[in-house]
């Protein structure tokens, strides 16, 4: 019997409490989570593979989300579905900037939070 391969979401947030936060609670869920400080930090990471689902932050030092979010089109395209992960009021218009396929709010209901990776997850 083939081995499953467990989903991996790649958490984008210079709060270490969300990463440490969201990695629990999706670990629990059956995830794979990796995650990553800001945007250079996260694309340095997709070198060996891509996750199937990225919860991207806006708002952080270094590389902010949109243009991690340029960056991640240009070498990647369409290829793994993001999810815009911010504390801001316009959080939906930021989702609709980048191409999002959605959006979470901050703070976050954990069980919000795991049903949006669970709708956005890749699946193929």
């Amino acid at each position: 019997m083939p081995e499953r391969k467990l989903k991996t979401v790649l958490v984008v947030d210079d709060d270490k409490d969300i990463l440490t936060l969201a990695s629990i609670v999706l670990g629990d869920e059956g995830y794979e989570v990796q995650t990553a400080v800001d945007g250079r930090e996260a694309l340095e990471s997709l070198k060996d593979h891509l996750p199937d689902l990225i919860l991207l932050d806006m708002k952080m030092p270094v590389m902010d989300g949109w243009e991690f979010a340029r960056n991640f089109r240009v070498e990647h395209g369409s290829a793994t579905p993001i999810v815009v992960f911010t504390a801001s009021v316009d959080a939906k218009k930021e989702s609709q900037e980048i191409g999002a396929v959605g959006w979470l709010g901050k703070p976050f209901d954990l069980h919000r939070l795991v049903a949006v990776v669970n709708r956005h997850i890749r699946t193929e």
